[in-house]
């Protein structure tokens, strides 16, 4: 059975121009990957809720923090040592572009990035593929799936 991890795609608009930059969170273990806020599903809890609690553990943002972007959910499949794993990802606006990103021990960094340099950062090519999928549903608007 794959290993399940929630979480989501953090974004803000950064004044003036609006300019859209993702959180991205370098871990404090391992290869220090860069990786948007997840982790793994509780016994008994759904997957919106995890991604919610492990966003508040990882990066200090709280639900009414931010605004969950409709009709955008992606779901990964990769192995990590050997096991498979799932992740899910939805997309969700930061809604003060000011808020403080507070780290858990779990990671040692925080980026705030426009489109491109997140993709670099994110290295792996699903997750940046996800990112520019998130970044194409913003550019197209609410009215767009």
């Amino acid at each position: 059975m794959a290993l399940r991890a929630c979480g989501f795609i953090i974004f803000r608009r950064v004044p003036p121009e609006s300019a859209i930059e993702f959180l991205l969170l370098q871990t404090s273990y391992g290869e220090h990957h860069w990786t948007p806020p997840k982790g793994h599903v509780d016994p008994g809890e759904d997957d919106l809720t995890t991604a919610l609690r492990e966003t508040q553990e990882e990066a200090g943002l709280s639900r009414e923090q931010l605004s969950v972007v409709p009709g955008f959910v992606r779901e990964l499949h990769y192995e990590v040592r050997g096991r498979p794993k799932d992740s899910l990802y939805w997309l969700a606006e930061l809604l003060d572009p000011h808020t403080m990103v507070t780290l858990s021990s779990e990671h040692q960094a925080f980026h705030w990035a426009r489109l491109e340099d997140a993709c670099a950062l994110a290295g792996y090519s699903d997750l940046q593929q996800t990112l520019r999928a998130a970044h194409e549903h913003l550019l197209r608007g609410p009215s767009a799936s």
